[in-house]
């Protein structure tokens, strides 16, 4: 960085990247700064600069090792490695530039008086975290697997009897489904899907359990289902051409532990949503195929849209109490999955390919079912080459603090 940078950045003032701070400030408060850019999106303390912008310089001896020693190996955990370097404004003064890049092992802390405080960025101020900011920090530094968290109020009772018993039998490959109660709740525990939340009590439903296949998971679950809705214009105006809440299992029931197969005996709910979404996003043609069958056209390759809906509901976020959106406009189809972009993945990572599950137990029974595939890479692989070679347009990502959408748009 250089003078000229380093002042036209001062200029800009404070900001969610920026914070100013004179050098004889204690270390908890360089900490608290520090945490601060880890736990959000990394960030530049200018040590040396007032906060009205003026530039009083660093005047403590052998500053990068103290703060080293003190700053970063006394007050902040997990270990953090900055990116340190002094730039000359005069001949007597200069300004140090310590650089902070989001963390990978969140949340980060303070530590100190045998209290440990998470803070997060707000603007140009770092504040304390709120029990639910603390959840998703813990969430996507992987300390947290929020799929696994129970379902307070929820039962056996409350799982799909059929869906159970073929994924014991068929998935599992157990020989025969439990008798009793009590030994259902057993193999669920050890599988994830119910778990003893207090002891002594009855086990409950994890959040992963009552998703996959809980008869109504909304009920217990406010935050589980899709929500559908089509509109005719390019907004949401006021009154919608579809407007739906699915709220049933995940998983269907295939017939397969029966000897029956090749088709669901009964739908789970991306069976039902694809159902409802058709004739919204494709259309039949008059002329009938060789086999005397309406052709179907499609505004997007339904590969490409129902890869997007199941890696909205893969990887959501739990700790966000919002129920993933799915909307059709005119021009274009977004997919909303609650949460940011867990354990430092961006964007462009996940274009290029690189996977990072959030909810791993989810995951493995997608992909026992077939929904997913062992590669983990639709992004990549199918949802932008199949809307290019389709529509001729790539599909659009908007990653914030609160959702991934995904935004196809139909051909001009």
């Amino acid at each position: 960085m250089t003078k000229n940078e380093l002042l036209e950045l001062i200029s800009q003032g404070e900001n969610s990247g920026v914070e100013f701070k004179r050098d004889d400030v204690r270390p908890e408060q360089i900490a608290k700064e520090i945490v601060a850019f880890a736990n959000f999106q990394g960030g530049q303390l200018l040590l040396g600069v007032d906060d009205d912008g003026s530039i009083s310089g660093i005047q403590r001896k052998n500053i990068d090792q103290w703060l080293i020693d003190t700053v970063f190996g006394r007050y902040i955990h997990p270990q953090i490695i900055p990116y340190y370097r002094e730039v000359r404004i005069s001949e007597n003064q200069s300004v140090a530039v310590i650089t902070v890049n989001t963390g990978v092992t969140k949340p980060y802390v303070v530590r100190r008086q045998d209290r440990e405080d998470v803070y997060i960025r707000a603007g140009s101020t770092s504040r304390l975290a709120t029990r639910e900011q603390q959840a998703r920090l813990f969430a996507s530094g992987g300390m947290l697997y929020a799929e696994k968290l129970p379902v307070s109020g929820s039962g056996l009772a409350d799982l799909s009897q059929d869906r159970l018993n073929e994924y014991l039998l068929s998935i599992v490959g157990e020989k025969e489904t439990p008798k009793k109660d009590e030994d259902w709740q057993a193999i669920l525990c050890k599988l994830g899907f119910m778990t003893e939340s207090i002891p002594g009590s009855s086990p409950v439903c994890t959040i992963a359990g009552l998703v996959l296949f809980g008869l109504s998971p909304r009920r217990l679950l406010p935050n589980a289902g899709i929500r559908w809705m089509a509109f005719e214009g390019k907004d949401k105006s006021y009154r919608s051409l579809d407007d739906r809440l699915f709220d049933e299992p995940l998983v269907p029931v295939r017939g397969i532990s029966s000897g029956v197969g090749g088709h669901n005996l009964q739908n789970g709910l991306l069976e039902n949503l694809f159902l409802a979404m058709q004739p919204f996003v494709s259309e039949e043609l008059d002329d009938l195929d060789n086999s005397l069958r309406r052709q179907r056209t499609w505004a997007y390759p339904p590969e490409a849209f129902r890869e997007s809906v199941i890696n909205a509901v893969a990887h959501r976020d739990w700790t966000r109490h919002e129920e993933i959106e799915i909307v059709r406009y005119a021009d274009r189809l977004s997919i909303l999955s609650p949460g940011a972009l867990q354990n430092s993945m961006t964007v462009e990572k996940m274009i290029a390919g690189q996977r990072s599950p959030r909810n791993n137990l989810i995951v493995a029974v997608l992909r026992d079912y077939g929904y997913v595939d062992s590669r983990g890479m639709g992004v990549r692989n199918k949802i932008i080459p199949l809307l290019l070679e389709n529509n001729g347009t790539a599909p659009e990502f908007e990653a914030t603090e609160d959702h991934l959408k995904t935004i196809m748009y139909q051909s001009a």
